[in-house]
């Protein structure tokens, strides 16, 4: 069933909604959120939506509680190709939680979080950006990540990144969730304006292994997922452009490196020469990688977990 969770007017006599595919069967209780679009150059999550809402459509009777299906968080974001909302040059995921008599952007903000709270569990699903390609992961604050964690390790991931908190995370719709004790995992995959066909079937397989963990989905058993690699805080290496110019990559994306490999080159299209080689400052998983080309000094080209330093943490944990 389609639902509006929010509405605003626009001008000329339009209107902003804020739906939601709420499949629901049975008399559980049980509520799963999955939530996309909150960036308009995030597209991955669109996918996702569209195989999920497919598939418990067709299996409904296997459905035992409601899954809540948010595709577009920012439909004007979407609509435009812009990451945030048009007309306001604000980032959504920084306006969280909202206040229901402020701005538009504030009011919607606000009854989303509303919408959402009381879940189970929600899923918050985001791609990279157009400069840069991620491994299906799912990133977590050191506070949250205890009770996170169990939940994390059935979405089929590759990599789970447990980071220090930030102030700026505090706006998120993720901690806001979470602040309110409704359990919720932001993954990361992809690559912006593009849909990654095979890491959106991975973590369909990861959501509905969820699902089946959760008694949601009957007469299935647990699928096989992967282990994921679990790393705290520190035990990833960045490698930075060391020049402006166009960047062609050595290694594959999501292969293992060792400390000395060259990542890439930084080519000069102008002089027909190699200005300078991207080096990897550790050994470990090449889990970011540039996609845009063009960089300059300091530009972000890849994020590698660093090997010894994880294998050291989880000995410690």
């Amino acid at each position: 069933m389609i639902k509006t969770v929010s509405q605003a007017s626009l001008a000329v006599n339009e209107k902003l909604k804020i739906q939601k595919n709420s499949i629901k069967n049975g008399s559980s209780k049980k509520r799963v959120c999955i939530v996309t679009g909150t960036h308009g150059d995030e597209l991955e999550g669109q996918y996702i939506c569209y195989a999920l809402g497919e598939f418990l459509q067709k299996n409904i009777d296997k459905l035992s509680g409601t899954v809540d299906i948010y595709p577009a968080l920012n439909p004007l974001g979407i609509d435009s190709i812009m990451r945030g909302i048009p007309g306001y040059d604000l980032d959504m995921n920084r306006t969280f939680p909202g206040v229901g008599s402020g701005t538009m952007p504030e009011m919607i903000a606000h009854e989303i979080l509303e919408d959402i709270m009381g879940a189970d569990i929600c899923i918050d699903i985001h791609a990279s950006n157009i400069f840069l390609r991620e491994i299906p992961q799912i990133r977590m604050s050191v506070p949250t990540s205890e009770t996170l964690l169990p939940y994390a390790k059935m979405l089929n991931v590759d990599f789970i990144w447990v980071h220090a908190s930030a102030t700026v995370l505090e706006s998120t719709l993720a901690h806001s969730l979470n602040s309110t004790g409704t359990k919720t995992l932001v993954v990361e995959m992809g690559v912006g304006m593009r849909i990654t066909r095979e890491y959106c079937r991975q973590l369909m397989d990861g959501i509905l292994n969820l699902l089946i963990n959760l008694e949601m989905l009957t007469d299935a058993e647990p699928k096989s997922v992967r282990e994921p690699i679990v790393s705290l805080d520190g035990a990833v290496g960045f490698v930075n452009s060391p020049a402006a110019g166009i960047f062609v990559p050595e290694i594959p994306f999501g292969s293992n490196v060792e400390k000395g490999d060259i990542i890439g080159r930084i080519v000069d299209p102008l002089n027909g020469s190699a200005a300078e080689n991207a080096v990897a400052p550790c050994a470990g998983l090449l889990f970011t990688l540039r996609e845009y080309p063009v960089v300059y000094g300091g530009s972000l080209i890849a994020r590698i977990l660093n090997r010894e330093d994880n294998d050291d943490r989880e000995n410690n944990i």
